[in-house]
């Protein structure tokens, strides 16, 4: 046996004579006449074993017990006890002593109380090798899954971008072939539809690259204090034009008296944006009924200091799988004149902010989403 023991006594020949015999058994001994003494070397040696006497003047055996096992919880605690002090001896176990041994003590039962504190000890260090690999192994484990999870999204990103850009380079294809032909024939009318082919595409390479830059941006967002009306106002005023050229109208409805608001105002811009040219497209694909089809676009104060946005369209809304799928990479219900990334976008940008999106809709009775940020 070795390391560093505490030897705590007010008895001098006690300390002496049981000093020897933890010497001779290994151990680098120190001692103390008191508890006050005791703590004094607990602290600055951190011994692995203290053997202290019960009974001592001032601080006695038990408090000093749970004084050690306070500050350091590790320390095994071996109580020195007169035959007449049992009931005390009993009472230390509660405290988590190791061990006590009457006095006079004899080898035998010291170098028993010392193994049974040395296979504690020895014990708690397995345990805390244990714990520590199992929580490497957790760590390494967790690292792994991440790694899987992230190359089964770069997968399913590049598929539906593949997919994405093989459409698009069919389209182009059609244009080029109906130019040709209107070029070989000198036809009016298919030089017109080629190249409203080859513009249409043209627009969805545009609109693809934005879209992914705009989703790299997501990373980056700078978050300031902002009027919350700010990035509302901003998609009205450069949607109103589109919407009324296929006559609709768009609603700015915005509450009175609105609190600056910690956020990204680009990226909300970006999401707001999204949802309204969401809405104007699904209103094109609408057959028009009575009236104008309608687009509001609301800001409203939540109760915990949060902001609510809201776009809501008259148009034709969309069934329950439809709902389900939203969300996902590159699924669009605009069919090839989409890039499916907007959504997805938008819900990246809002989740960047702590805050939900959710949406309610119904087949032909329009749709509203909902964006809430915290305060």
């Amino acid at each position: 046996m070795t390391g560093d023991i505490l030897l705590v006594d007010d008895e001098a020949g006690i300390r002496k004579v049981l000093g020897i015999s933890l010497t001779d058994l290994g151990y680098t001994v120190h001692t103390a006449e008191n508890a006050a003494a005791a703590l004094t070397i607990i602290e600055a040696v951190r011994p692995s074993i203290t053997l202290t006497d019960i009974k001592m003047p001032g601080m006695d055996g038990i408090d000093l017990l749970k004084a050690i096992k306070g500050r350091y919880p590790d320390t095994e605690v071996i109580m020195l006890t007169g035959h007449g002090d049992m009931d005390l001896a009993i009472e230390s176990l509660k405290f988590q002593a190791t061990d006590f041994i009457t006095k006079p003590i004899s080898d035998d039962a010291l170098t028993v109380a010392l193994q049974r504190a040395g296979e504690r000890l020895e014990m708690r260090r397995q345990l805390k090798a244990y714990t520590e690999n199992l929580e490497h192994l957790v760590e390494e484990k967790s690292r792994q899954l991440i790694e899987a999870e992230r190359l089964a999204a770069v997968g399913e990103t590049v598929a539906g971008l593949s997919h994405t850009i093989k459409n698009i380079t069919g389209g182009l294809d059609g244009g080029m072939f109906v130019l040709g032909k209107g070029i070989e024939l000198e036809d009016a009318a298919y030089l017109k539809q080629g190249w409203e082919l080859v513009r249409g595409n043209v627009d969805r390479i545009k609109t693809l690259s934005l879209d992914l830059l705009n989703f790299a941006k997501t990373d980056r967002l700078e978050y300031r204090q902002v009027n919350p009306e700010q990035p509302a106002r901003e998609v009205f005023d450069l949607m109103q034009s589109r919407a009324q050229d296929h006559g609709m109208d768009l609603i700015l409805d915005v509450a009175a008296g609105l609190a600056p608001t910690q956020m990204d105002p680009e990226g909300i811009h970006q999401c707001l944006l999204n949802l309204v040219t969401n809405a104007i497209d699904a209103c094109v694909d609408t057959e028009p009924g009575d009236g104008a089809q309608r687009i509001t676009l609301s800001v409203r104060p939540l109760a915990d200091g949060g902001i609510s946005y809201q776009v809501a369209d008259t148009c034709c809304g969309m069934d329950e799988r439809t709902k389900a799928r939203l969300f996902q990479r590159f699924f669009s219900t605009k069919g090839e004149r989409g890039t499916g990334i907007g959504l997805m976008l938008t819900r990246t940008i809002v989740h960047r902010h702590n805050g939900t999106i959710d949406v309610t809709s119904q087949p032909g009775r329009g749709a509203c989403f909902t964006i809430n940020l915290p305060g």
